[in-house]
């Protein structure tokens, strides 16, 4: 069984427990009463580099990434080296996060939040929107058709935006006249937790013009950045590097500094 396959069991059975813990009706009321959303695609539209910095305490493939990570403390680390949102990993069983993590980073910045974890169910919809998130992954990868169809208008209709993970050109072409203004492009391979950090390249020519890319993982310093933006990408969403960074701070105001062709700039 491929890692993706374990966390998609285990996410099932998590969804479950948690709707007998709490009813959707509860929740739905919870997400009802929101009214602070952040602009999340707003805020990567604007100029430069824009850098979603990830809150990750564990991945499959690395185990433990900083085991005395603080939520609160990296969050504002984040935000002083100009990160354009947060993304936080809510997933427990894997990724070792939660929905607390999300709440402490979300409460000490003024930076949209995106909930990043494995959305099967309009359940989590709601939780996402209650739990403070201003953004949820929904992962092509691992929805059908009408699945993924719902669950955007599940969440754009309740006020959350999304940003829509993509692999390959399959992933491409069936999002093809989806409301999805923000995709991201997976350079890990979700079977395996392989990365290919030419993968982002090479898809976005599949994607219609206007599209704001996101390429996620893989990205190791500004060299890898650098290289995106030859490519056309100035939009990136980045853990692990950052995660383990001893000064986060410093090391995405090197990233966000770097020169961005000036047609980039001028598309969404």
């Amino acid at each position: 069984m491929s890692f993706l396959d374990q966390i998609l069991t285990a996410k099932h059975a998590e969804i479950a427990a948690a709707r007998n813990l709490k009813p959707q009706a509860e929740v739905e009321k919870h997400a009802a009463a929101r009214e602070d959303f952040r602009g999340f695609a707003e805020s990567l539209a604007r100029p430069g580099v824009r850098v979603i910095a990830e809150i990750k305490r564990a991945s499959p493939s690395r185990g433990d990434i900083r085991p005395d990570l603080h939520p609160g403390d990296l969050a504002l680390a984040y935000q002083t080296g100009g990160a354009a949102a947060l993304s936080v990993l809510t997933e427990p069983a894997f990724f070792k996060g939660s929905a607390k993590d999300l709440k402490r980073a979300r409460d000490v910045v003024e930076l949209p939040v995106l909930r990043k974890d494995f959305i099967l169910d309009p359940y989590q919809v709601y939780e996402t929107a209650a739990m403070g998130a201003d953004a949820m992954l929904l992962i092509v990868r691992i929805l059908n058709d009408e699945q993924l169809q719902s669950l955007l208008a599940l969440a754009h209709g309740i006020g959350l935006e999304t940003l829509v993970e993509i692999h390959d050109e399959d992933d491409a072409r069936r999002i093809a006249g989806l409301p999805v203004p923000v995709v991201g492009i997976n350079n890990r391979d979700l079977a395996h937790f392989q990365t290919d950090v030419d993968r982002a390249a090479r898809l976005a020519a599949f994607l219609p013009r206007g599209t704001a890319v996101v390429a996620a993982s893989g990205i190791r310093g500004a060299d890898d950045v650098q290289k995106s933006l030859a490519a056309g990408i100035r939009r990136f969403l980045v853990g692990e590097t950052l995660v383990a960074a001893p000064d986060p701070a410093a090391l995405l105001k090197e990233w966000t500094a770097l020169p961005v062709p000036p047609i980039l700039n001028s598309e969404p």
